[in-house]
């Protein structure tokens, strides 16, 4: 998977450069949807199915973003988190995150009724804290496992508040989640 990753920053980064040799305003309104439409879809292609397991491909992916990020005027003095904030973009690793649980929202609500059958198992609990629709955690002895959709979804969907886990349609689902993210990870 790591060729993988390799592969897609390669691509997203030779974009990146026709942008910033091709573009000469640097303001945010030409900067940001070019961005969001020629260089984040070679970093997000089936992100959710091939992705980045170790932190070298994870970094190498989040070097892309960092660099347009530097793109846009006036920004460059900031830290690259407070330039994500100021546009108005997440990490990738928080994209991923994202991604995932729509994913298990949409799963879980029925929309791939034959495919998810067992996909995911409800856990019993009694505790009061977090949401109602707990899903059980796995153990596994190969470290491989733990990087598995399946797996990795689990505990961030446990941790969302109930007021999330429960929304009646994925747009709701979407909104509620967008405000909460920051206090899942």
């Amino acid at each position: 998977m790591s060729w993988q990753g390799v592969l897609a920053a390669q691509k997203a980064n030779s974009v990146l450069d026709c942008i910033k040799r091709r573009v000469t305003s640097k303001v945010r309104e030409v900067i940001l949807p070019l961005y969001s439409a020629l260089v984040k879809p070679h970093l997000e292609y089936c992100i959710q199915l091939w992705g980045p397991q170790h932190k070298k491909d994870m970094e190498l992916l989040e070097q892309v973003q960092r660099r347009a990020t530097k793109l846009t005027g006036g920004l460059e003095h900031l830290s690259y988190e407070d330039r994500l904030r100021e546009l108005g973009l997440f990490s990738l690793e928080k994209r991923r995150l994202w991604g995932d649980l729509m994913a298990a929202f949409q799963y879980l609500k029925g929309a791939y009724r034959k495919d998810a059958e067992g996909l995911f198992t409800k856990a019993r609990t009694d505790r009061t804290r977090g949401n109602d629709f707990k899903l059980k955690e796995g153990r596994f002895r190969l470290y491989i496992r733990k990087k598995l959709f399946t797996v990795r979804v689990v505990r961030y969907w446990n941790r969302l508040p109930g007021e999330v886990v429960d929304a009646p349609s994925l747009e709701v689902f979407k909104a509620r989640l967008d405000g909460d993210l920051g206090n899942v990870v």
